[in-house]
């Protein structure tokens, strides 16, 4: 037996084996090593135990012989010395003896008893060390041998892909590693994305899940089973069978989405508005001091109103945000509020503090902001909120809660983009979201937020610099949703519109082909586990195929995505059908081949 099968029968699994040896190394620095290729001259890959080997091919994981850990690394480049590049033309398919030199980028030690693999470098290598391919399945195995020492065995793992094409090669990511610290999918459209998405959310509904699935476009739909309900708001035009309409009850809304949806400019607007919406709370609070749902204050004693602030507990709710009123009376109420501070006294000239005063003409600076709400109340963008009678969505998320089901897919296609709704719906649904999760609701049952094209709701503000409204729910859901059981997943083709601040609580990466470099330099920046080198294969990545990053994955590790069964329908037009022309109309009898000369 000779040195080298000495070596590969001293690890375990088979890591070492002389059917994947590529060369020896040659050089050898802090973050990088170069190695003589065995092989540089062949056509081809090599194929063992069905899984196909470049052996020194770009890309490749391999594994060098260190003198106390092996050392698990990436070939990045692969180069001929100027002077032997001549040697290699189209006319030959294998060139013997090629001087061919590689470049691998170290990852990470693999412990040489337990195969426990670390990030970092434990032990430089040696010039002369070997250099193998690492087998599939060690490679697959990744995520599992990069757990904590002593970790239990997982009984829950999603399978979402492979390295190989060989079925031993599947890769199984525990739930905690993928949506533990927040996940975010990305890629540019056509690099898979969206099969990832319905992947990842099926493999989730194979065990006792908890997800809330915001569809933006209705591309998902296509999940059924009795775990998975659906629900839209609007009218969606494709919609789910056994769909259910729901609407987004206005009590959900708080200050400052009303400000959001009115938008008040000016530096009378806003105030008018807020006391507005105070004095209808407390019309809703102390019905008795109200006329007709609103608190009438043009020439009117101002004692009712004051003695109702004193009652308990009415002054701290008249403040509170998430206090409701009846949004419908809003356009009547900020004529009330166009009142003099203080009426006239019986004393010709003095002014009497105990009531208000007439009209102030305020009212004239204020008709903009009326129109504003009477058309964002009577919109079709908004019927789903101000207008309908369907069951709350509130409480369907309460019941999903509580019930067998583990998938809650939210309809958001049927919502118009008219006055922000789509964007303003979705962070009244995550405020909500997370207000059930800071009471506790998710405490035993963590709930995963699937954000679909998540780059149209967050890091979004509306109104102008008098008044600003930012739609922050889910940008806080990612700060602090993780404590409270209630984590996020973000899908989006755009990166570089999701703020660094968000980006970079997602502790795991799932990411597709990005070909815009600036989509690039976001990911880099938001995970310190990605360096230039790893993030230029980023946009050479197939389709389907994506490359999982983070802090729970400190080695980079690129898989094929398992295709899914309900596959999203998001696919385009075809126009080769649509287009088509009629074919050419068959005759029906001799007489229609006749052809006769038109008169003049």
């Amino acid at each position: 037996m000779n040195s080298l099968s000495i070596i590969e029968e001293a690890f375990p699994r088979g890591l070492l084996r002389h059917e994947l040896f590529i060369g020896v190394l040659s050089s050898v620095s802090a973050q990088a090593v170069r190695f003589n290729l065995n092989d540089a001259g062949s056509p081809s890959g090599a194929h063992f135990l069905g899984g196909r080997y470049g052996k020194g091919e770009v890309g490749e994981f391999v594994l060098i012989e260190g003198q106390i850990t092996l050392l698990l690394g990436r070939v990045v480049e692969i180069h001929l010395p100027e002077s032997d590049r001549l040697s290699v033309d189209a006319v030959h398919s294998r060139v013997l003896d090629l001087n061919a030199v590689g470049t691998i980028q170290l990852l990470g030690s693999v412990a040489m008893d337990t195969l426990h693999v670390a990030a970092g470098v434990e032990s430089y290598p040696r010039l002369g060390d070997r250099v193998y391919a690492a087998p599939h399945n060690f490679v697959a195995d990744l995520p599992s041998l990069m757990e904590p020492e002593g970790s239990p065995a997982s009984k829950v793992l999603l399978k979402l892909g492979s390295i190989d094409v060989a079925l031993e090669s599947t890769v199984s990511i525990r739930p905690e590693k993928l949506f533990g610290r927040h996940c975010a999918i990305l890629g540019t459209t056509g690099g898979g994305k969206s099969w990832t998405t319905a992947r990842i959310i099926e493999e989730c509904i194979k065990y006792k899940s908890k997800i809330i699935l915001l569809d933006a476009t209705g591309e998902y739909r296509g999940f059924s089973g009795e775990f998975v309900t659906h629900f839209h708001l609007g009218s969606p035009v494709n919609k789910a069978v056994n769909s259910l309409s729901c609407a987004l009850p206005p009590t959900c809304f708080v200050e400052s989405d009303f400000i959001a949806l009115f938008e008040p400019a000016g530096k009378v607007q806003g105030p008018k508005m807020r006391a507005a919406m105070r004095s209808l709370r407390m019309a809703k609070l102390v019905p008795a001091i109200a006329q007709n749902g609103i608190i009438r204050k043009v020439d009117q004693a101002k004692g009712p109103v004051i003695a109702a602030e004193k009652q308990p507990g009415v002054a701290a709710k008249l403040d509170d945000p998430s206090q409701e009123f009846d949004v419908n009376k809003l356009i009547s109420q900020i004529e009330q509020e166009c009142v003099y501070p203080d009426g006239f006294g019986a004393v010709r000239g003095t002014k009497d503090i105990t009531k208000w005063g007439g009209d102030s003409g305020e009212v004239s600076y204020c008709l903009s902001l009326m129109s504003r709400i009477s058309a964002v109340l009577t919109s079709p963008s908004f019927s789903c909120v101000f207008d309908s009678v369907e069951p709350a969505l509130t409480g369907a998320i309460a019941d999903f809660v509580t019930s067998e089901k583990r998938l809650l897919r939210i309809c958001l296609s049927g919502v118009a983009y008219e006055f922000k709704a789509r964007e303003i719906v979705a962070n009244v649904i995550g405020r909500h979201l997370l207000n059930m999760a800071r009471g506790g609701s998710f405490h035993t049952s963590p709930m995963v937020v699937v954000v679909d094209e998540a780059h149209n709701f967050l890091g979004r503000q509306i109104g102008g610099e008098d008044a600003v409204a930012r739609l922050d729910a889910f940008e806080l859901i990612a700060k602090e949703g993780r404590k409270f059981g209630l984590n996020i997943c973000l899908t989006t083709q755009r990166p570089r519109d999701i703020t660094e601040g968000v980006l970079s609580q997602m502790g795991t990466l799932v990411v597709h082909r990005l070909t815009n470099d600036q989509d690039r330099a976001v990911v880099e920046r938001a995970c310190g586990e990605i360096d230039r080198s790893a993030s230029s294969f980023l946009p050479n990545l197939k389709p389907g195929e994506a490359a999982i990053i983070g802090a729970d994955f400190p080695i980079p590790l690129t898989i094929q995505i398992f295709s899914p069964k309900a596959k999203p329908q998001s696919d385009g037009p075809n126009y080769q059908s649509c287009w088509q022309n009629d074919p050419p109309k068959q005759p029906s009898s001799l007489s229609e081949l006749m052809v006769y000369p038109k008169k003049q």
